[in-house]
């Protein structure tokens, strides 16, 4: 056999059964198993907040008010006096807030409430906006008409300005937070539905159903809504993300769930005035942010580069 038929076959071999790196890279390129991984990490959380978390999130010890995290061995006790790491030891992994509280305990308790809250709020906003885009789309007429101008209108309106009024007037409770939460999800939701519906509702079956002597409620919701699904669930994951910033963001501005409740929002604002000598006070709820809302739109672009026959075409 010559060289040149060598080669080839070694090529052939190394493609049929290629080395474990590039399997491990082939995995990762083609199934998103990190923010898997993040997001799964963050749903046991909050499941198992009251059996992982290392203490009391609302547990309070002033003479342990902003402790470092567990990897300072140093003694600053003499630039801040009522830091005496040596003398009483870094027995916090990631820290104490102003409050004396574990950072870690309230991160993991604050992955509950942002879930539920997210939860909630996008479940709320997901019936509304389909509903409304359904009917926008298949009756269309003055009943498109009414629905566009409302959520033109609703757009328009700046949230965090309305949020804001919403919750200084109702007071900071959980339902009024959820409320709030949901008008940022509907309008966006109505708008893919609706773009979905006017094209489902030219298709044969849909008129064969029409034919038939289906009602329309059946004909949306037997008919048009499951071809919908695919955009419902894709936009679902990438305001996931979105919602949790919102919350965060709120709960920053002193709109969000009410003290001593754990949030994420709340626990970056506990540590703002701390930034110079205690940057991981904000430091640490802030980047369970970042990880949570990078990891939903991860997600939520792979669904829909999976799902999408144009792009599917193109991978």
């Amino acid at each position: 056999m010559s060289q040149a038929n060598r080669l080839t076959l070694a090529d052939i071999n190394r493609r049929t059964h290629p080395s474990i790196p590039r399997r491990v890279y082939y995995v990762l390129r083609r199934w998103p198993l990190i923010p898997i991984l993040i997001i799964g990490t963050l749903i046991s959380c909050a499941l198992f907040a009251e059996y992982i978390s290392p203490s009391l999130p609302n547990r309070q010890n002033l003479r342990d008010r902003t402790a470092a995290p567990f990897w300072y061995a140093e003694c600053v006790g003499e630039e801040k006096p009522y830091l005496d790491y040596c003398s009483r030891g870094n027995r916090y992994i990631l820290g104490a807030d102003p409050l004396g509280r574990d950072i870690l305990t309230r991160i993991i308790h604050g992955a509950r409430v942002s879930l539920t809250l997210a939860s909630i709020s996008i479940a709320i906003g997901i019936t509304v906006g389909t509903t409304l885009g359904l009917c926008a789309g298949y009756f269309g007429k003055y009943i498109d008409e009414v629905i566009m101008r409302l959520t033109d209108i609703s757009t328009a309106i700046p949230y965090l300005l309305l949020a804001l009024i919403i919750v200084v007037v109702f007071g900071q409770k959980y339902y009024v937070i959820i409320g709030v939460l949901a008008l940022a999800s509907w309008p966006e939701i109505v708008r893919l539905v609706r773009g979905q519906t006017l094209q489902l509702k030219t298709l044969d079956y849909v008129a064969l159903a029409k034919v038939a002597g289906a009602s329309n409620s059946r004909i949306l919701y037997r008919h048009v809504l499951p071809g919908v699904m695919n955009t419902l669930v894709v936009a679902t994951t990438l305001q996931v993300g979105g919602i949790i910033l919102a919350e965060s963001i709120l709960g920053y501005l002193g709109a969000g769930v009410p003290p001593p409740t754990p949030a994420w929002g709340a626990m970056v604002a506990d540590g703002r005035n701390y930034l110079s000598n205690s940057w991981w006070v904000t430091l640490f709820p802030g980047f369970a942010i970042f990880l949570t809302v990078l990891s939903f739109n991860f997600i939520g672009d792979w669904l829909r580069d999976r799902w999408d026959t144009r792009l599917r075409q193109i991978l």
